[in-house]
């Protein structure tokens, strides 16, 4: 049985003076090298089912705890995390330098990354045009610089960089739509919940048989064949091809709120598809304890293990953890356990590797170029970072300019996807 160990700590930083209530998003907001914190609070109407989804305060920290600029006002009884905050961190305008963008006061908000202040706005093309903000590359550009907003569940909003609009759609859209060029024509395709889009915004295809609404949406090459496959959690886990066939479909979860692809497993070919199963909900009306359960798949979507949780907790969220240090396995990160189990790497056996001793929300990247990942857990009063290893986060200082924004930190979401 492999040894549990606890993650170092690097630093901790007080950010009190973000307000209560934020999500952390990352990138190299000045460009010295470095990734900066940007608490993003939400204003006192977010609810997890109802809208509007506004920004009330953004407060940019640096990795040594200094605050670089806020924006708006934090509000002591700001909306609580349980849906999406419209915010995200991304060079929207292609000058080299990252932006933050959100909604707040029913517009399209462009900060400047480096001071906080105003770029742009624009109103909404729709009032409830903000439940999200996905970037994409529908235009064929070379690079991503559209802009899609949904509201919580039927429609979308598809805009060019400039906010000159593309298209609509409804449909049963999901959580977190995911753009995505599959057939290699150099615009995305979107995955909007159970429908494939192309970047026209008509309808390819479809997934059949499924209820409810898609939670989450991950791209890889699953099975080997040399070609993206798609896996969407909803009423089932299922894994269609890119031309719209169903693969698989496993039904051996009630909710399959998260799932994450990864090689969490060097003896099975291809990739696993972690899940976690939302066995009892307590907001249904029927007053159980809530329970939840992670659990694994091979490629080919046969179960090879499912948790049986000896704690309470029904709001757990999983992400993969590449990187975590040299010539490690892909890892489960899963935090908001609940039942008093903090934040946790698994391996590909469901055996914990590394502990995190503090509890809360949970983002990672590699913060300071150092070729392996760090986690941040944070809750309303501190960030603590955590690595592997001792390193030196201080500001790279030779000039080679800022970390490039990978795509999973300017496709930041409750409801994680992804593709790998």
């Amino acid at each position: 049985m492999k040894e549990t160990i606890d993650a170092l700590g690097l630093a901790e930083i007080d950010i009190r003076a973000a307000g209560p209530n934020c999500r952390m998003l990352l990138g190299d907001l000045n460009g010295d090298g470095r990734m900066e914190m940007l608490l993003v609070q939400p204003d006192n109407r977010q609810d997890v089912r109802y809208i509007p989804h506004q920004v009330q305060c953004l407060t940019a920290f640096d990795l040594d705890g200094k605050q670089l600029w806020q924006h708006g006002k934090p509000d002591p009884n700001a909306g609580k995390q349980g849906s999406d905050y419209p915010a995200q961190i991304y060079d929207l305008d292609g000058d080299g330098r990252l932006e933050a963008l959100c909604v707040m006061e029913d517009r399209f908000v462009v900060l400047d990354g480096s001071s906080g202040e105003p770029k742009s706005s624009c109103p909404l093309p729709g009032p409830d045009a903000h439940d999200c903000i996905v970037i994409a590359n529908l235009s064929g550009g070379e690079r991503a610089s559209d802009i899609i907003l949904k509201d919580r569940y039927r429609k979308l909003w598809a805009m060019d960089k400039d906010f000159r609009p593309l298209w609509t759609h409804e449909g049963n859209l999901g959580h977190y739509p995911w753009p995505i060029d599959l057939d290699g024509d150099g615009k995305d395709e979107v995955m909007a919940g159970y429908d494939l889009l192309g970047p026209d915004g008509r309808v390819r295809w479809s997934c059949g048989g499924l209820d409810d609404h898609a939670d989450c949406i991950w791209v890889g090459d699953v099975n080997g064949d040399g070609e993206p496959e798609l896996v969407i959690g909803g009423s089932a886990t299922v894994m269609y091809d890119r031309r719209g066939n169903e693969l698989w479909r496993y039904e051996g979860s009630v909710e399959s709120q998260h799932i994450a692809l990864g090689r969490f497993r060097d003896d099975l070919p291809g990739l696993q598809v972690a899940g976690l199963d939302r066995l009892a909900r307590e907001d249904d009306g029927l007053g159980r304890k809530g329970k939840d359960a992670m659990f694994l798949l091979d490629a080919e979507g046969r179960e090879l293990w499912k948790e049986d949780r000896d704690t309470d907790g029904w709001l757990t969220i999983i992400e993969t953890l590449s990187d975590w240090e040299t010539g490690a396995p892909d890892y489960i990160l899963a935090y908001r356990r609940g039942g008093g189990v903090y934040p946790t790497l698994y391996d590909g056996w469901m055996r914990p590797v590394v502990r995190f001793p503090s509890d809360g929300y949970a983002v990672h990247a590699d913060l300071a170029g150092t070729g392996c990942e760090q986690v941040i857990i944070y809750n309303n009063e501190i960030a603590a970072i955590y690595a592997s290893r001792q390193l030196d986060l201080t500001p790279r200082r030779t000039g080679g300019g800022p970390l490039p924004q990978p795509k999973r930190l300017y496709s930041s979401t409750l409801y994680p996807g992804g593709e790998i």
